[in-house]
């Protein structure tokens, strides 16, 4: 696997990786691919915490559960260390790697509500004050965050406290 460090300048691919395999790559995702020159990438790079500053080789702009399948076999096939954004809200940081492959889920913002059933589904690029909305256009409430601009896939996995929490679990 290729681990690059961490450096204030654009990564630059791995020597066996060649445009016309990052360009097959492209073309195969219904999202966009990013590189360090591509107009947008410091955007789709950056994270809440500011303090982060990381440069990923690649970014996959995934548009759909497809586009992230797609990105993590590109990525093991040409070892590229993986991160995966959601929301972007990411304290930690670990959602950008530097000079490997950010599966960028931010894109991926469906939601879909039964309220007859009392559920709902949504896509990682949610975050809270998104799905919040959603949810209590139907009379309906979740357990999670407190900060609505975190995103729903880190809280969901990572846990969190929510407003609802204490009464309900």
């Amino acid at each position: 696997m290729a681990i690059w460090p961490a450096s204030s300048s654009a990564p630059s691919l791995p020597s066996t990786l060649d445009a016309s395999v990052v360009q097959e790559f492209a073309a195969r995702l219904r999202g966009a691919l990013l590189r360090p020159s591509d107009p947008g990438y410091d955007g789709a790079r950056a994270v809440w915490n500011a303090m982060v500053d990381k440069r990923p080789a690649l970014i996959a702009r995934c548009a759909n559960a497809e586009d992230v399948a797609t990105a993590v076999r590109f990525g093991r096939e040409h070892g590229l260390l993986p991160s995966i954004r959601g929301g972007g809200h990411n304290v930690a940081g670990l959602a950008v790697s530097d000079g490997g492959l950010m599966i960028d889920c931010a894109p991926m913002k469906g939601i879909q509500i039964d309220p007859a059933g009392r559920t709902a589904r949504a896509e990682s690029g949610v975050v809270w004050g998104e799905f919040d909305a959603a949810t209590q256009a139907h009379g309906l409430a979740t357990v999670g965050g407190v900060v609505s601009t975190t995103g729903i896939a880190g809280l969901t996995l990572g846990g969190g406290q929510g407003w609802l929490t204490g009464k309900h679990g």
